[in-house]
């Protein structure tokens, strides 16, 4: 097979600048992408770092109530969308809606500003395929800390959405375009965010609009740093209550009320099929409480339990470990 042409400096610069505003612009192909080295690709990674840099005009723009609790509460509410959407619907399915919902969903899901749901979903089904292998993309076993926590999404190889393997998802157009337009929701909440500050600060509050927008980006850094705590420390600090998974995915607690309730990992690398991650009363799981309550309302339907034989297991591998212990 031919190697591939060289392309200069600048044409791989401009396309990555490109990409920030439609990240299905790929001309030299995905594949070309995904046989890049493990590398940083730093013209891409211009809005990301800046999100970090911004966050310390909060030295300018000082502090309030009204924008301390905004960015407490955009926390919650888009951790709730990527635990209990994006990875918990798109990524595994493990209930079912309706196709406006889905919609409703996807742009709820893309205020997190952690790309679009049909790349997240792709990407996680990939690492669950080959979790701590080589051809995981985020596995602290095989990389290292720093390159599962924040290297592997600032990478070429990691860039392109592979639509093939998303079937389920890639047939819908809006999701493909929310998906490939990634920034358009962000653009416009950052917007909103900022509006919302001004108009307060005219109405008499305490806040404003620069003061807003960078609570705001803090609250949205935060999350990130949350959510890929999952990637980086998931699989290396914790409890195995399953040794069945082929990996080093284990139970934490902590990681729990960081994410809520995606820290029972182990449990999920077990079974992914089930809508909880808590598999017993006492492990704490919010998500699933709150995907529960929204059942109710026939916006989502057919969550997903745990089979007893994944139960029996687990009494079993107790049993086994109490017995060795003896």
């Amino acid at each position: 097979m031919p190697t591939p042409p060289v392309q200069p400096p600048a044409n791989g610069f401009f396309r990555s600048l490109i990409r920030w505003f439609d990240a299905d612009y790929i001309p030299e192909g995905a594949e070309a992408l995904r046989q890049t080295p493990k590398q940083v690709d730093w013209p891409r990674s211009i809005p990301f770092l800046v999100m970090h840099l911004v966050c310390f005009a909060v030295i300018w723009v000082g502090a309030s109530p009204i924008a301390v609790w905004t960015a407490v509460g955009l926390y919650f509410f888009r951790m709730f969308a990527i635990t209990g959407f994006l990875h918990r619907y798109f990524s595994h399915k493990t209930f079912s809606t309706s196709r406006a919902f889905q919609f409703v969903m996807a742009v709820w899901t893309a205020l997190a500003v952690q790309r679009g749901a049909l790349w997240w979903a792709y990407t996680h089904r990939h690492h669950h395929k080959h979790s701590d292998e080589e051809e995981d993309k985020h596995s602290p076993v095989v990389d290292g800390f720093w390159w599962s926590h924040i290297g592997w999404i600032t990478s070429k190889k990691n860039f392109p959405t592979d639509y093939t393997k998303i079937p389920d998802l890639a047939k819908y157009p809006e999701l493909v375009f929310l998906n490939r337009f990634d920034i358009l929701i962000p653009l416009l909440a950052a917007g909103a965010t900022y509006g919302a500050g001004a108009w307060l600060g005219a109405a008499g509050y305490d806040t404003n609009g620069p003061q807003m927008l960078v609570w705001g980006v803090i609250s949205t850094v935060v999350l990130f740093h949350g959510t890929a705590c999952i990637n980086s420390l998931a699989h290396v600090f914790g409890s195995k209550r399953f040794k069945t998974t082929g990996d080093e995915s284990r139970n934490s607690f902590l990681l729990t009320l960081i994410t809520l309730g995606e820290g029972w990992h182990n449990n999920h690398h077990r079974y992914q099929a089930t809508t909880k991650q808590g598999f017993y009363w006492w492990e704490f799981d919010p998500t699933y409480y709150a995907l529960k309550v929204m059942s109710w309302t026939g916006l989502i339907w057919g969550l997903k339990g745990v089979p007893d034989s994944v139960y029996e297991e687990a009494e079993r591998t107790k049993a086994e470990a109490a017995s060795q212990r003896a």
